[in-house]
C-alpha cells in the first residue's frame, strides 16, 4: 500500500526520552524529552509538551514545544503557541505566532543552491 505524503512514519511519545542521534525517513512527531540531533528527509513535529535539547535538520520543522539547539530546515521553520525556543534557525521561511517565547537568531537563506 503506497504511503500519501504527510503521513507521520515515527512517533517518540509523551513520557519517552532518547539520548543521541535520530534519524527518520518521512514525518516525525516528536512529543517526549530528545538529547542529541535530530535529522528527517521530511517534516519534524515537536508537539506541545516534548522537551528537546538537539540540533534539528529537517524539511520542515514544526514547534510547539520547548526546544534548545540549532534549526536548519531547506524549506521552512513554524514556532507555534506556547513553544519555547532558544537557538539558531537557519531556514529560507520563518513562521514565528504571537506568543512564542524566542530566545536566538535567525539566518535567512534563499532556497536555491
Amino acid at each position: 500500500m503506497p504511503s500519501s505524503r504527510n503521513e507521520i512514519s515515527a512517533i517518540i511519545e509523551e513520557g519517552c526520552k532518547f539520548e543521541g542521534n535520530l534519524s527518520f525517513n518521512g514525518v516525525a512527531r516528536i512529543a517526549g524529552i530528545i538529547n542529541g540531533s535530530v535529522f528527517s528527509n521530511d517534516t519534524v513535529i515537536v508537539s506541545e509538551g516534548a522537551l528537546i535539547n538537539a540540533d534539528i535538520n529537517a524539511n520542515v520543522i514544526l514547534i510547539s514545544g520547548t526546544v534548545k539547539g540549532n534549526l536548519v530546515a531547506t524549506a521552512r521553520v513554524e514556532i507555534i503557541k506556547p513553544a519555547r525556543f532558544e537557538g539558531t534557525i537557519t531556514t529560507p521561511s520563518l513562521i514565528v505566532e504571537e506568543g512564542v517565547i524566542f530566545h536566538g537568531t535567525t539566518k535567512m537563506r534563499k532556497n536555491d543552491h
